[in-house]
């Protein structure tokens, strides 16, 4: 009987290693072999002798559980393999996936730099075109040719500088005009002109895009654009309530009349030698830094009331024929008023100024004029009055 259970247990352990060979079945071959081992432990004890049958079950047992427990141990061993090819499969097409959307990303931005490129390139030949256009004969060209610019300057605000130069530059070429002539009551008569009539329409047009052009006052976060007009021939302008950098209008003629109110000019306002033929309306306009009106020549009313100056402020040599407003206006620094002459009168009630340089200023007597609290006006033998301070 013990000999047949030793055979019986050999047999099932042979058995359980083919089966597992052959079948790849780790779980029945691992029952069977812990089965025939018990078996075979038992009866080789049992041959053996000195043992009970209990003993020798107990020790073939713990044989079938030690097989056991090495299944176990090879079964997590290749399930942590298992998992350690997933997580490498799985890292493996992360980085597939990451190196498609690097792919991805690269080629995106390699066609927004195309068509980024493409549309600089219209962008140029729109611009360089206009510009060709500006020098056209026919007026309707030419006012075609500003829109474009101004369109341009809309849609790409890095452009909008340069249209401003390019049409400040056109106002700047040497323009007169017939009704020009009248208004300044030259001797030399100008020759009327269909197509000098329709040049000064090209003119107003353009000088109504620029005020469109620049932005609001009162917005802090608008860029600042500057303007040179440096002896331009102006009529109707106006840039009220806009903000303005740097404001060059040198030897500038200004006729019938132009608006400058309520703006703020972030930097120097150039007015030097400009005239003034008809009327000249800044009220409540800032200036920030210089306001130089040196050797400014007005022949009608020059409107500054409200208005601040937080630079220094020179009416040196300047000449005013109208009557001049400044009711109210703040000056932050001196005033340099030397040589200036006021033929129409000035209005300065209510005014704060720091202190004034008034050497060689005039006032008319026969003018109403309201000066500053502790200003003097001596009469002079030509009538006039002496201004002291």
């Amino acid at each position: 009987m013990h000999l047949a259970l030793l055979i019986v247990g050999l047999l099932l352990l042979i058995g359980s290693g083919v089966m597992f060979a052959r079948q790849a079945r780790a779980l029945v071959g691992t029952v069977l072999g812990a089965v025939g081992l018990a078996a075979t432990v038992a009866g080789w004890i049992l041959l053996d002798g000195g043992s009970t049958l209990s003993e020798a079950f107990r020790t073939g047992g713990l044989a079938a559980a030690a097989v056991v427990a090495l299944y176990a141990l090879w079964l997590s061993d290749q399930r942590r393999r298992i998992d350690e090819d997933r997580q490498d499969i799985e890292r493996r097409r992360h980085d597939l996936e990451d190196q498609r959307h690097a792919l991805e990303q690269a080629r995106q931005q390699m066609e927004t730099q195309r068509m980024q490129h493409d549309r600089e390139r219209s962008t140029d030949e729109r611009f360089a075109r206009s510009i060709e256009l500006l020098g056209d004969d026919a007026d309707q060209v030419r006012v075609g040719a500003m829109h474009a610019l101004a369109g341009l300057a809309r849609s790409r605000a890095e452009y909008t500088q340069t249209v401003l130069d390019v049409l400040c530059a056109y106002l700047r070429r040497p323009f007169d005009h017939a009704h020009y002539a009248r208004l300044r009551g030259a001797d030399d008569a100008v020759e009327e002109s269909v197509d000098a009539d329709r040049e000064r329409q090209v003119r107003l047009t353009a000088q109504r895009l620029i005020g469109e052009l620049l932005p609001e006052s009162g917005d802090g976060r608008a860029p600042t654009y500057d303007l040179d007009l440096t002896g331009a021939t102006l009529e109707y302008f106006d840039i009220s309530e806009r903000v303005v950098g740097q404001l060059t209008a040198r030897s500038v003629n200004l006729y019938e009349a132009n608006a400058f109110g309520n703006m703020e000019i972030f930097g120097d306002a150039w007015f030097t030698a400009a005239h003034s033929w008809g009327k000249f309306i800044a009220p409540g306009t800032t200036f920030h830094k210089r306001a130089w009106f040196a050797n400014f020549e007005a022949d009608q009313l020059v409107d500054l009331k409200q208005s601040k100056f937080d630079g220094v402020t020179k009416l040196a040599q300047a000449t005013f024929d109208g009557k001049v407003v400044l009711r109210g206006s703040k000056f932050a620094q001196p005033i340099d008023l030397n040589h200036s002459a006021f033929r129409g009168g000035i209005d300065m009630s209510a005014a704060v100024a720091a202190s004034a340089e008034t050497y060689g200023m005039t006032v008319s007597l026969e003018m109403k004029n309201e000066l500053p609290e502790g200003w003097i006006v001596d009469q002079q033998d030509d009538g006039t009055g002496l201004v002291r301070t």
